[in-house]
């Protein structure tokens, strides 16, 4: 059966991956600038901004594609600032049908109008509050450690102390070229000694020893990308989607159910793969890896939670039942406890679905976890 867009969005959906500072709304970008003065925005009109951002995420490359970054991140300097765009990203997700979200961002890019760690990330929070009470969407926050500083221990105790507030775990991003996640193999001991949730950048745009790096040397509970782990998979000369064999790593990722935060659409922009058609995505899902979808960037990439499903849709042939499949899968993967993530699934996923599946007069599927 043929999934429209409008079907989609009335889905239950979960997001693992999704960054705070990739997915800001072009008017409010262009109103954060005017407040405090910043004056090198490309244009102040905010359908302009906004494929200005988009074009600039269509050069294939992953350094390009961070240059947008730039801006967003020069208006995110306040607590108000911050706080809205908190605030309107959880808006954003209520009315894509997303029940669950984890964002995530690197405090280190908001100190230039003096403002403390602490003060960033309460200010972040308050945001994403308001926001669950006013749209009864459930969150977490992840924080960012970058590669390619020296601040990674640092944030990664940030980190822990906001733990009983709403961060629900650690990440490494950045340009992965020259700075392995094993550079920074003392924050993520530090982590794990914490008994805390961690989630790495791997596999984007280096190859599968940076995803070998993240879970051996650094113990990633989930891996962001990992689009270069097909490396470790050999397919059929004869059919692309077939595999023939698999190495230690890839079978190692199979085996202990480590999840995979999947990217379609950023993935195309930055050059991690070359069409959707080519992701990866296809052969990980057969052969069922633990994969999720996810947004990764909204702004840069003009995508929404729904545009990654219909993508998966359209490309992949998922049908309602394999998209559900993959937002369990996703909220299983999640950051919070079991309870609440099983509360979830029961109370407001599968419901969800179910829900959907009688406005389409389909029956209920069996069997439905991986």
């Amino acid at each position: 059966m043929k999934l429209t867009e409008k079907f989609i969005r009335t889905l239950p959906k979960v997001i693992l991956h999704d960054h705070l500072d990739g997915g800001l709304r072009a008017q409010t970008v262009i109103d954060l600038a005017k407040e405090i003065k910043y004056k090198k925005l490309p244009t102040t009109n905010a359908a302009d901004l906004k494929k200005w951002f988009q074009r600039g995420a269509l050069r294939g490359s992953l350094s390009l594609y961070l240059e947008g970054f730039t801006h967003t991140t020069a208006v995110m300097q306040t607590s108000e600032a911050l706080e809205r765009v908190a605030y309107e990203m959880m808006e954003d997700m209520y009315n894509d049908g997303v029940v669950y979200i984890e964002t995530r961002f690197a405090p280190v890019f908001h100190t230039n109008k003096g403002l403390h760690w602490e003060e960033i990330v309460t200010a972040v929070l308050k945001g994403l509050e308001k926001g669950r009470r006013d749209f009864g969407i459930a969150y977490g926050l992840i924080l960012c450690a970058m590669r390619n500083m020296k601040l990674s221990q640092e944030m990664a105790e940030l980190a822990v102390d906001f733990r009983e507030r709403g961060v629900v775990g650690f990440d490494l991003a950045g340009e992965e070229g020259g700075f392995p996640p094993k550079k920074h193999v003392d924050a993520f001991h530090y982590i794990q000694r914490e008994n805390f949730n961690i989630t790495i950048h791997a596999g984007e745009g280096f190859g599968k020893e940076s995803i070998w790096q993240a879970i051996q040397w650094c113990g990633a509970h989930r891996i962001g990308h990992a689009t270069r782990l097909i490396e470790d998979i050999k397919v059929s000369d004869d059919d692309p989607t077939e595999i023939v064999n698999m190495g230690y790593l890839a079978q190692y990722v199979l085996d202990k159910r480590i999840p995979l935060e999947i990217c379609l659409t950023s993935n195309v922009d930055t050059g991690a793969v070359k069409s959707t058609k080519e992701h990866p995505f296809g052969i990980y899902h057969r052969y069922k890896f633990r994969v999720t979808l996810n947004t990764d960037d909204r702004l840069m990439s003009n995508t929404t939670m729904t545009k990654e499903l219909k993508l998966a849709h359209d490309v992949f042939k998922l049908s309602l039942d394999e998209l559900e499949k993959l937002t369990i899968n996703a909220m299983k993967s999640a950051f919070i406890p079991y309870k609440k993530r099983i509360d979830l699934i029961y109370n407001v996923i599968k419901p969800g679905f179910n829900k959907a599946r009688e406005t389409k007069g389909i029956k209920k599927p069996r069997g439905i976890y991986r």
